[in-house]
């Protein structure tokens, strides 16, 4: 089961609103609309994705990594590179 398994409806939601930001994102550049205001939703966007980005990796470390602790060394040591791994993403996005 995946650690973000009790809150997967609330993920899909702040998807779906995110996915409606980037459609109007488009419908801005469509309409010739003024740089700055386009890269302010842009930015907008982003943000509401690394907001989901750090809700799930806060449901990994507190499901998937402590499980994994709790079953043994090494597979607790692939569980943190694996998250050490997902946070260097997250860091250089």
């Amino acid at each position: 089961m995946n650690g973000y398994a009790g809150n997967k409806d609330d993920h899909l939601r702040r998807l779906r609103r995110i996915e409606g930001q980037v459609r109007g994102i488009a419908r801005m550049i469509e309409d010739d609309k003024y740089c700055i205001d386009v890269l302010t939703q842009v930015s907008a966007a982003t943000a509401a994705l690394q907001n989901v980005a750090l809700g799930l990796l806060e449901e990994h470390m507190g499901s998937c990594v402590v499980d994994a602790a709790k079953a043994g060394d090494e597979q607790a040591a692939e569980k943190v590179q694996e998250a050490s791994a997902a946070i260097a993403r997250l860091v250089r996005s």
